[in-house]
This record gives structure tokens, sequence and C-alpha cells, in this order.
């Protein structure tokens, strides 16, 4: 087969992954994990069932595999907003700001931290976790220690536990019967945390 032949196959199997992942975000933020058949997600995503099992071994599988492109644009929106700011402690608040009003939407919450620890497990689920949020939060305190705007401290416990702080304050706002009022009660006192580090 050649390269020309190979694109279009290339293309077509993307396309159904995509499709795929899609449905399957889609119907997990409506209605969980467990609310949610194989049948319904190929009938969506409008692929056959065999589509399905080519591309995923099972429907933990593609959980996982959503679960992944959420954690991925959940930092690309963050690290978005963080743009063009140069204070390390603004860009610490404004990273904390924005995962916040993302928490407001439940496909920001639903899958990563609601559903994903009992289908992944908690180990899998804290290695995402960690290798997204843990990394984003890390290099914020680094640049702000190194700088002199942060009192300099050991970087590890302090990422784990702001991130920690973090993924409370997401929970209670996925929970909430009023997530917007929730977040701001929420926002008040992760930015009294942050701005407590100042040197």
């Amino acid at each position: 087969m050649s390269a020309a032949e190979r694109r279009p196959n290339a293309d077509r199997s993307a396309a159904t992954r995509a499709a795929l992942t899609g449905a399957a975000r889609e119907l997990f933020t409506e209605r969980g994990y467990a609310g949610v058949g194989t049948e319904e997600i190929v009938r969506r995503a409008q692929v056959t069932r065999g589509a399905l099992y080519h591309h995923f071994a099972d429907k933990r599988d593609l959980f996982r595999a959503v679960h992944e492109l959420v954690e991925q644009e959940m930092v690309a929106a963050i690290v978005e907003a963080m743009e063009g700011v140069e204070d390390p402690v603004e860009l610490l608040l404004v990273g904390a700001r924005r995962f916040l009003d993302l928490c407001v939407q439940p496909e920001w919450t639903r899958i990563p931290l609601i559903d994903a620890p009992s289908v992944l497990g908690w180990l899998e689920w804290r290695e995402v976790d960690q290798r997204y949020g843990l990394g984003l939060v890390t290099a914020g305190l680094d640049l702000g220690m190194e700088t002199g705007a942060l009192r300099r401290q050991p970087v590890t416990p302090l990422a784990h536990v702001l991130l920690a702080g973090m993924g409370e304050a997401a929970l209670m706002i996925a929970s909430a019967k009023e997530p917007k009022a929730v977040r701001a009660e929420v926002e008040a006192t992760l930015v009294g945390l942050i701005e407590g580090l100042r040197t």
C-alpha cells in the first residue's frame, strides 16, 4: 500500500476514534460511566460495534481515552488563561480561578473527579492527575520561588497540598446545589492560600 493510500485510512481511523471519544464524553457527562452502555455510544457515534472494539479494548479503555482528553483540554484552557501574565503569584491566581470556572461545568468534573477514581482505580487516576495538574502547579510554584515572589520552601509537598485543595474545591462545586455560589466561596479560600505564600 502506498503512502497516498495509507493517508485516507489513517484519516478515517482518526475520525472514527474521535467520533467514539466525542460520543462517549457526551454520554459519560450526561449520565456517568455506569449509566451508559456501549450500544448507545456506537449509536451516537454512528459507527459499528466492531469499530469500537478495533480502537478500544472495552468501555473502560474508551473511558480512559476520554479522561485523558478531558485532562489535556483542562490544562490547555488553564494555560491559555495564563498567557501574558508575568507576575508569578498572579499566574497562580489566574490558573486557580480558571480551574474553578471549569469546575462549574459538569463535563470538567463528572469524568475526571467523580467517575475516574472508581473506573480506573485510584492509582491510575492519581497518576494521570499528577501528570497534568501536578506538573502545572509545580511549575507555577517553582517560578514563584525562583523569582523571589514566593517564600522558598520544599516545592513537592506544597504542590501536592495545593493540588489536593483544588481537587476538594472542585468536588465541592460539582456536588453543590448552587455551584456558582460555592465556586465563589472556595475561590476566596484558594486566593487566601496562594496570597499567603508571598514573600
